[in-house]
């Protein structure tokens, strides 16, 4: 980002590094490991242990999904408003210990789950009120925990690195890296070693391992508290754009300045929220520049009624917000286009010879392994090789800006969509040269690894885009606001899934013939047109990446101003102030 250093209070100089590292990573492991371990394979607790019909399990599967998407915004709303980073963590990391546990309980204590069901008339007794109420406010209790943990841990993590220290300022692009990977090995672990514990010892043991290492995440991260940076809160963020939008709106037949030097400023009004450095006046979005004009009216310059009166910096706080709209909007096709991989290409794999050896059959559903090693193998590649031959190129500390980064993740998951129809058309002629168009449950005589190159390259394509997404929030959001805007990036996932399954509905309504065919049909894939299902996927995508390069091209970075201090060898200028790039 552009960035104009300033002198601030230094918060926590002795505090934070690569010291605080462990105790963080531990607390969004054992996270990982609960949710992902636990929502991998919820539908078949749901429909096995509780006994619920396949579409209540569903709905109920649905909504879960729903709020623990929303929960992020209200976590962060809390970390940046009052609470901070280091207490909403804590705080939640409790809640979701506490669902946890509740959950580990219904499946091991007989009164709080049904019965088995009958083995002779196969009869199975539905989860009763009491008990589905048990099973809905632990699963309400784990939405509310991880929206706690979700938003707060990236920006908490990364705060721990001073942005204004030439030896610290580096290292705070890593972390992501360093984050995204923590977070991809625990999904691993979570798809395999815990889903097998619950599919092959029980239930108890499956929600227990996770209970037990979330309790002991809580005592590492708490324990590390006198090493940490913590930021304190500012007050509501949301109320300050909210004032702007007012005092812009009040002063709207006010004539726009057109030295911009003349708009408000109060470094003392500003100092809570902005210890990093005050944003500087941009072109853009002038109309409301209006509510930094001074006026008659405004005769306490000291401390004046923000309704009618703001800052410069609270003004470009806003913009900065809306700047980052239509990159924040780029990125949910990308999540639309990977969602695939846990429906279509699930039932792709369901169909096709499974066997690895002679023995041994992968199941369908560990097929999103091939993604998370494929993910995890770019990320070290990335780190230790591509950014340093990268940085010969362009001269950047971090080899390429995140808005390149997500560019390139971009053009993979494009052609991760673009292959999978391919192999989707060299499916379907296996199937007709063995006579089995018509025989959905058969398998197919093509091997499962046809389907590997799609997997791997949405695992390459989401270390590129979504470690690029997360840089991105992180560092062009306000610096009161980084919890709220990391909360997009969870909000973007959601609006992804979403979209997808609007898409789903739409291309299955409006492709239904008479004759009963149809692009997605219900029963029978191998009569269905999947692949012109994935390439209009990807022609969205590549209009999606036009739109996208259009955004980066013109987007504005978030200039920060940061005074020279004394001693210090940054270059100055007349006013005492540097502007310089950390993109």
């Amino acid at each position: 980002m552009a960035t104009k250093k300033q002198n601030s209070p230094n918060v926590g100089k002795k505090q934070g590094g690569i010291i605080t590292m462990p105790f963080i990573f531990a607390n969004e492991i054992c996270e990982k490991l609960a949710v992902v371990g636990f929502g991998t394979n919820m539908i078949s607790y749901l429909t096995s242990e509780m006994h619920l019909p396949l579409t209540k399990a569903a709905n109920t599967l649905t909504n879960f999904g729903g709020t623990s998407a929303m929960t992020p915004l209200l976590g962060a709303f809390i970390a940046d408003s009052f609470a901070g980073r280091f207490w909403t963590i804590t705080i939640a990391s409790i809640v979701y210990q506490i669902g946890m546990i509740s959950l580990t309980l219904s499946a091991v204590l007989p009164n709080l789950r049904p019965p088995p069901c009958n083995k002779s008339n196969q009869i199975c007794k539905e989860a009763d009120s009491g008990q589905l109420a048990i099973l809905y406010v632990s699963l309400l209790l784990t939405a509310l925990g991880s929206g706690g943990i979700r938003p707060c841990v990236v920006s908490f993590g990364a705060d721990q690195f001073d942005e204004n220290d030439p030896e610290q300022k580096t290292t705070t692009w890593k972390f992501f890296n360093w984050y995204y990977f923590c977070m991809g090995a625990s999904i691993l672990v979570a798809n395999t070693v815990i889903v097998y514990i619950q599919d092959n010892v029980g239930w108890g043991w499956g929600l227990g391992v996770p209970s037990v290492a979330m309790f002991f995440s809580i005592t590492a991260f708490v324990f590390g508290y006198p090493l940490y940076r913590k930021m304190e809160p500012s007050g509501s963020p949301f109320t300050r754009l909210v004032q702007v939008c007012v005092a812009a709106y009040r002063k709207r037949n006010v004539a726009v300045v057109s030295d911009w030097t003349l708009l408000y400023e109060n470094e003392d009004l500003d100092c809570a929220i902005a210890l990093g450095g005050e944003l500087v006046h941009t072109e853009s979005m002038r109309f409301l520049d209006k509510a930094a004009v001074v006026t008659e009216d405004d005769d306490n310059l000291k401390t004046p009624n923000p309704w009618n009166l703001s800052t410069v910096h609270r003004v470009e706080e806003l913009k900065s917000l809306i700047r980052m709209g239509p990159i924040w909007a780029a990125g949910i096709l990308l999540i639309t286009a990977s969602a695939q991989q846990n429906t279509f290409s699930l039932q792709q794999a369901k169909s096709m010879d499974r066997h690895l050896t002679q023995s041994f059959q992968i199941p369908a559903a560990s097929m999103s392994v091939f993604t998370q090693i494929s993910m995890l193998a770019t990320i070290v590649f990335y780190d230790r090789l591509f950014v340093p031959l990268a940085r010969r190129f362009t001269g950047l500390e971090r080899g390429v800006s995140f808005l390149t980064r997500m560019g390139i993740g971009f053009v993979i998951s494009l052609l991760a969509t673009f292959a999978a129809g391919f192999i989707e058309v060299r499916r379907k002629r296996a199937a007709a040269a063995g006579g089995l168009m018509d025989r959905p449950d058969a398998v197919i005589p093509i091997s499962v690894l046809w389907l590997m190159p799609q997997y791997c390259l949405h695992g390459i394509a989401e270390s590129f885009m979504s470690i690029g997404h997360l840089e991105f929030f992180y560092d062009q959001a306000p610096e009161s606001m980084r919890s709220t805007a990391t909360a997009l990036f969870w909000l973007s996932i959601s609006a992804g899934s979403y979209t997808s399954t609007l898409l789903v509905t739409l291309v299955h309504k409006y492709t239904a013939r008479a004759d009963g065919s149809n692009w997605l049909p219900d029963n029978n894939l191998n009569r269905g047109k999947l692949e012109y299902f994935y390439w209009l996927i990807t022609l969205l995508q590549l209009l999606n990446l036009v739109y996208y390069l259009l955004c980066a091209k013109f987007y504005t970075l978030k200039p920060i101003q940061v005074r020279n201090q004394e001693g210090d060898h940054h270059r100055k200028t007349e006013d005492g102030f540097e502007l310089t790039n950390h993109v």
